[in-house]
């Protein structure tokens, strides 16, 4: 037997668990779905738990204070009708009148179907007079209940319970001249407490529902007229992220949200005027950036009569080279400048060596080779022209990779580094130099294609092909100054 019960226990506490647990689980998913839920629901919700749950409380509350009043208002009628066969049972108990207390007794019956029974007893219990005539004679027994009342005079009330039901049993003393003749004891039942209480909350049920109903539906409402304008500011905030401000916020009302709409579009009018001036200076820097760049360019080139003009060619080169490649337009831009820094290491190249009217020795040309470590090494010292370092380092090495300064191979090459490397080798071949005389564009476009694969990049080499191809059949040099 103990076995069973401990088996017994065990489950239920196992089952307990699992109901722990999915209530847990439960709580944990309403909890997620809530906060991912919008703002206008969030709120609806809110106010329809606190309506719901108010308009619960107050109509438990109402049920309550009406079923106290319904339960006084039947004791206090029985009571009177008790009281009022009291004062008239007393003369007639003096005189032996049964037929008149025969008579009271039946006219509170008969006017009252809620009274199962109506009696008058002696003061020994006895019964005198009942509604139910074979209680006649019968001693009826102290009544054992929960006392609900006791009145001044001695009227009591008595909650019994009963077959039918719970019964209150009303007795009321009957006194003539002073002296105690007997009570009068009234059933009154309880199950038209229950009906009037069943009619009174199916009302009040109704009534709260409707309040409920059209509290919803005004919730919605508000929450609508709420959300609208804090919708209104997150667009807002969204376009001024995005810089895609068109129009001030429509303001929906003149309360604190309407203040707040206020204030964001003068705070948004005014970041959109200093961005535009921002903007204009920005655009002014950047003209003067590339101005210095470009007479930094022109500063190197013109160290050496041969290569003048050289790193603005250059830059024309790739730029049809990168246009055609696909690069965008800022791409393009940044690929412009890059051409331009991608000598600037020639400035720490000693005059002996780069205005050297012959070949240069295994030494000198050592030397040379520096210019490009050089000018990585003075582009590091800004931070702005940091991103150039890959292309300017990186312009002399070989798709086998047999360049240098580092041997980098391949798609390892940076992308502008492999574009400028064919303008700036295809540039060389085409300009005159101490040593010898400028190759015509045929052999160098000859060249640059023998080493496709070797030194050039070979996709970027079929397109300077074709572009120049392509030049020629319009008569449309390729490169502007190198026509001129």
């Amino acid at each position: 037997m103990i076995n069973k019960i401990s088996l017994f226990v065990r489950k239920m506490n196992s089952y307990l668990r699992a109901l722990v647990k999915l209530f847990r689980a439960t709580l944990h998913l309403m909890a997620q779905r809530y906060r991912s839920a919008s703002l206008r629901f969030k709120f609806a919700f809110l106010v329809v738990i606190l309506l719901t749950s108010t308009s619960f409380i107050l109509c438990i509350l109402t049920v309550q204070i009406m079923n106290n009043y319904v339960l006084n208002e039947i004791i206090k009628r029985g009571e009177s009708v008790g009281k009022s066969i009291a004062a008239s049972a007393g003369y007639s108990l003096l005189s032996r009148d049964r037929l008149g207390l025969d008579n009271l007794v039946f006219k509170a019956k008969t006017s009252n179907s809620d009274m199962p029974y109506v009696a008058i007893v002696d003061p020994d219990m006895k019964t005198v007079v009942h509604s139910k005539t074979l209680m006649i004679g019968e001693t009826i027994p102290v009544a054992q209940g929960r006392l609900h009342r006791k009145a001044d005079d001695g009227t009591t009330v008595i909650e019994l319970p009963n077959p039918s039901g719970i019964v209150f049993e009303i007795s009321c003393p009957i006194v003539f001249m002073k002296k105690t003749l007997g009570n009068v004891i009234i059933g009154m039942n309880k199950s038209v407490l229950l009906e009037a209480q069943q009619k009174v909350r199916d009302r009040i049920v109704i009534a709260f529902g409707i309040i409920v109903v059209l509290g919803i539906f005004a919730s919605s409402l508000l929450a609508s007229f709420l959300i609208k304008p804090i919708k209104e500011l997150s667009v807002g905030v969204d376009q001024l992220k995005n810089g895609t401000v068109k129009k001030p916020l429509r303001i929906y009302s003149q309360d604190e949200l309407g203040e707040l709409t206020r204030n964001f579009n003068e705070m948004s009018a005014l970041i959109a005027e200093q961005k535009g001036r921002i903007n204009k200076y920005a655009y002014d820097l950047e003209e003067a950036y590339v101005s210095i760049v470009k007479v930094v360019a022109a500063a190197i080139d013109a160290r050496d009569s041969y290569t003048h003009g050289h790193s603005a060619r250059v830059a024309q080169l790739s730029h049809v080279i990168g246009k055609q490649a696909g690069l965008s337009k800022s791409e393009l831009e940044e690929l412009e400048v890059a051409c331009l820094f991608h000598d600037v290491g020639k400035i720490k190249t000693p005059d002996s060596i780069l205005l050297k009217p012959g070949r240069l020795s295994p030494a000198e040309y050592k030397d040379m080779m520096n210019h490009v470590e050089d000018g990585a090494s003075i582009l590091s010292r800004a931070p702005s022209l940091v991103k150039y370092i890959p292309s300017t380092r990186h312009h002399h090495e070989w798709y086998n990779g047999k360049g240098y300064p580092d041997g980098l191979a391949g798609d390892n090459i940076p992308l502008f580094a492999a574009i400028i490397s064919i303008a700036d080798a295809f540039d060389a071949m085409t300009s005159d130099r101490p040593y010898r005389k400028a190759l015509s564009e045929e052999e160098a476009l000859h060249e640059i294609e023998r080493m496709s694969g070797i030194q050039f990049r070979p996709d970027f080499v079929a397109i300077f092909l074709k572009l120049t191809k392509e030049s020629r059949a319009k008569d449309v040099p390729l490169c502007v100054e190198k026509a001129a």
